[in-house]
């Protein structure tokens, strides 16, 4: 029988169960790895905060008292249930199992987790992963989320971060029926003019206001238009339906502007930006479902 070390009262009853079942100080001491006097040290301090004697011992044998009898057969179903959770626990470091819990955007499970997902279920078919869809910035430890994936730029700076994916851009794309129907767009102060497709943050409560860069100069358009999204799949509908002008991942609409269906405009003010991170909360003592999840994503880069 293993100790269960640093419990305290704990450690006293399983020592008391282990030179009952023994009948010897001796064996016991070595099972438990401790020595013969600090084991008889540990079961005089149990007698003394139960106040009655467990065992009746003399120079040759010990041997056990009618209240340790009684203890012992309480004792010994818990004892055997601690055993078989660290045992199954200690068999479960092992192994990939259990449930990953993850929070991503709709763009970052596409991208990143979805292609690993055939791999990750014949390697592992006894682990589950749960996936929530979320743009808001959650708190994953507070949540018992295990990771989750966002743009590098807004990473809190306590978590560990890991890079899964390429720099990322923002792409303005129109339909060509929109901007044969509407003046040029030379510079994005000219989209203040346009029917611009939003994206409401729901987690900020806002609207995104559309950024732009050039030779070093960060800035915001406020822009406006007749329709508003939480979701980007919608705004792409949007804009290849010639209903406004849509801003989105560059990945998100590289077919469609390859098909003609969208063309790309203000490209050179858009320039790349820290693309998707895993983070989570420690590198200590990380779930072994976990640690073969990064792997494949490790590996897909």
């Amino acid at each position: 029988m293993r100790s269960h070390g640093g419990r305290g009262g704990l450690d006293d009853l399983a020592a008391f169960a282990c030179v009952a079942e023994a009948g010897s100080f001796t064996q016991a001491a070595a099972r438990l790895a401790m020595s013969t006097s600090n084991l008889s040290h540990t079961i005089r301090r149990l007698e003394a905060r139960l106040g009655y004697r467990l065992l009746q011992r003399n120079s040759r044998s010990v041997s056990i008292t009618e209240e340790g009898r009684t203890l012992l057969a309480a004792l010994r179903p818990a004892l055997d249930g601690i055993d078989e959770a660290l045992e199954s626990l200690e068999h479960g470091r092992e192994q990939v199992l259990g449930t990953l819990r993850l929070t991503m955007t709709r763009q970052a499970y596409e991208a990143i987790v979805r292609p690993i997902l055939p791999e990750f279920g014949r390697r592992y078919p006894e682990a589950t992963i749960e996936v929530l869809i979320d743009y808001a910035y959650r708190d994953i430890v507070a949540e018992q989320f295990d990771g989750g994936i966002r743009l590098g730029e807004k990473l809190e700076r306590d978590m560990i971060a890991l890079r899964v994916g390429p720099d990322l851009s923002m792409a303005i794309v129109a339909a060509p029926s929109y901007l044969d129907q509407h003046p040029p767009i030379l510079q994005p102060e000219d989209l203040i003019q346009h029917r611009c497709i939003n994206y409401r943050m729901l987690s900020a409560g806002t609207i995104y206001a559309w950024e732009f860069e050039r030779d070093g100069k960060a800035f915001e358009v406020g822009v406006s238009g007749p329709l508003t999204f939480n979701e980007p799949e919608l705004m792409l509908g949007a804009a290849i339906d010639g209903l406004g002008i849509g801003n989105l991942l560059e990945h998100e609409v590289a077919a469609y502007v390859e098909s003609g269906k969208l063309i790309r405009i203000l490209a050179d003010w858009t320039p790349p930006f820290p693309g998707f991170h895993f983070y989570h909360p420690s590198k200590q003592q990380m779930r072994p479902v976990l640690v073969a999840f990064l792997d494949l994503i490790r590996r897909r880069k």
